[in-house]
């Protein structure tokens, strides 16, 4: 196999009455056809996978959920609310990013994604954004088609500074939102890639890190067609083929 592999998170679902390990297609199409890269799916377990489990790939990808990251993991009570928590899914992806920090795998992490690579960073998360005083409403729209959820919903305002900059080499984007859990403290080492107009953190990455970044939006839903989108995910595969070519060689 000469493309590099990158493992995927799941979520843990009921299906027709089963629990199942769980990846929505979008995640895996961008992958293949935007960042060139193979996929294998990572279970979603209570207990966290282990480590080793990374020596064998060439990049992590945490994806989108609906669920939330449980409050528990960065100190602080159960929200009021149906907040749709998935411990298995915490207990798999926050381990899984803070091997990937150690062994310098390539990184990328999309909406929950982001959240997690803050809480396992030593960060913390606030929610419901909608309900907070001074902030947008982040959800996705009441809409029937698919289509409608992700059209641009803000915009964005990259840090001249980071690596998104370089990627998209315009200052601003407009950009889809879908969650209703932000960054509140931001984990050590970690910077602002990207600020929302209400100033809610939108992007982050580790620059001590050869590639990892998150961003709280999902550039997986039409990424050829978003030059910001695209540029992430070939940022991303050419960061694991340089990491199976040097790395691992």
């Amino acid at each position: 196999m000469n493309n590099p592999v990158v493992g995927v998170s799941a979520c843990q679902r009921q299906i027709e009455g089963h629990g199942c390990h769980m990846v929505v297609n979008k995640y895996v199409e961008a992958l293949r056809r935007s960042a060139g890269v193979e996929v294998v799916l990572l279970p979603a377990l209570d207990e966290g996978l282990d480590p080793a489990i990374l020596a064998r790939l060439d990049g992590l990808c945490l994806t989108g959920s609906y669920s939330n990251v449980e409050p528990r993991h960065f100190g602080q009570a159960p929200w009021p609310g149906d907040c749709r928590y998935d411990p298995a899914r915490d207990g798999s992806a926050l381990s899984l990013v803070r091997a990937a920090r150690r062994l310098q795998l390539p990184l990328l992490g999309i909406c929950r994604g982001l959240q997690e690579m803050n809480v396992a960073y030593g960060g913390s998360l606030r929610q419901p954004l909608q309900e907070l005083p001074g902030l947008l409403d982040h959800r996705e729209p009441a809409a029937d088609h698919m289509d409608e959820h992700y059209q641009p919903a803000h915009g964005i305002r990259l840090n001249p500074d980071g690596l998104l900059a370089r990627l998209g080499g315009a200052p601003e984007f407009e950009v889809n939102s879908l969650h209703q859990q932000g960054i509140d403290r931001l984990g050590e080492g970690l910077i602002a890639e990207a600020l929302a107009p209400d100033g809610l953190i939108e992007a982050i990455s580790d620059p001590a890190h050869p590639f990892a970044l998150g961003v709280q939006w999902h550039p997986e839903w039409r990424s050829a067609e978003h030059p910001l989108y695209r540029a992430i995910f070939t940022a991303f595969g050419a960061a694991c083929a340089r990491y199976r070519e040097t790395i691992k060689a």
